[in-house]
């Protein structure tokens, strides 16, 4: 019990005998330093094999940490012989453990990757499902308003013309409607331009109506459709215009724009105050615009004399 043992067998006394006898006798009160014989009762030396124990358990934690070479003891360099790590140092020093510890065992690892890469599969599934960009649906309504005037100094005919497009945002974020460009044609002549930015803001998965003002001027290029339109005699005076829409859509993945392209009846004899449903729409650009069909000539009244009568068959 009053020794260690070294690396090469030898066996080392921790204090000398002397002092452990000393310590028995401070502990079982002999101040006055009287000697015990050997030939003490067996109850005496029970007490004092206890009390030796005792004595070489606290003499052994009070020893320094040492390494026994065989010759000479070294003291440990890591903790200086207290048996604590300094905190400074735990991120310096390596721990050596047995390969055999169950720490170095991997423990379900393959689980723990599957179910690692299914919940990335998902997240990446619900991220592309939410953010993946979808086309704005834009379609036009129609004529709801038209005003005309008419300028008798320079035989013109003025008309407002307002116009609605519904907007469908099926995306799952706002769409800004950056940008809507209008023109109005009458005989390949451009006759109207609107040109609006930053018209709305679409809500997601909301469906949204934008009213819009074309100023028409028909007459420098045909002022024949002032006459047209000012004839009595004429019950309908309806004349034909084709309208190109651009609509620029942005979001925060990417911008689009629209295309639409219609002809619309106008009735320039009168105010017009009931809604028009357009008759044919279009959501892009046709894939071959030269052949396109222009607009219909305007009904004109038949000039004297211009009708023969059919002569019968021979």
């Amino acid at each position: 019990m009053g020794a260690r043992w070294s690396r090469s067998g030898s066996t080392l006394a921790l204090f000398p005998p002397g002092d452990a006898a000393r310590r028995q006798a401070a502990r079982r009160g002999d101040g006055g330093g009287h000697q015990r014989h050997h030939d003490d009762d067996e109850g005496d030396a029970g007490d004092d094999d206890s009390l030796d124990g005792l004595d070489r358990q606290e003499d052994i934690a009070r020893f320094p940490y040492v390494e026994f070479t065989g010759r000479d003891s070294i003291t440990c360099p890591t903790c200086q012989g207290s048996g604590r790590i300094p905190s400074e140092q735990v991120n310096e020093l390596v721990a050596l453990i047995p390969y055999s510890d169950q720490r170095l065992q991997p423990q379900r690892t393959k689980l723990y990757v599957v179910l690692s890469t299914l919940v990335c599969l998902l997240a990446s599934t619900l991220v592309a499902f939410f953010l993946f960009p979808r086309s704005m649906v834009v379609v036009d309504d129609g004529i709801r308003l038209v005003t005309v005037h008419f300028d008798r100094t320079s035989t013109r005919v003025l008309l407002n013309m307002t116009s609605t497009l519904n907007f469908s945002n099926s995306n799952f974020f706002s769409v800004l409607v950056s940008s809507l460009s209008c023109q109005v044609l009458y005989m390949k002549t451009v006759v109207g331009t609107q040109q609006l930015d930053n018209v709305i803001t679409i809500q997601p998965l909301s469906m949204t109506q934008v009213n819009y003002t074309v100023s028409v001027e028909i007459g420098d290029s045909a002022p024949y459709v002032y006459f047209f339109c000012t004839m009595p005699s004429i019950k309908v005076h309806k004349i034909v215009v084709y309208i190109q829409t651009s609509v620029k859509t942005s979001n925060m993945v990417r911008s689009s724009q629209n295309s639409l392209e219609a002809y619309r009846y106008i009735d320039c004899g009168n105010n017009l105050t009931n809604h028009q449903p357009p008759h044919r729409r279009w959501h892009h650009l046709p894939s071959h615009p030269l052949t396109t069909p222009h607009p219909p000539q305007p009904a004109l009244p038949p000039s004297q004399g211009s009708w023969k009568e059919p002569r019968p068959p021979v």
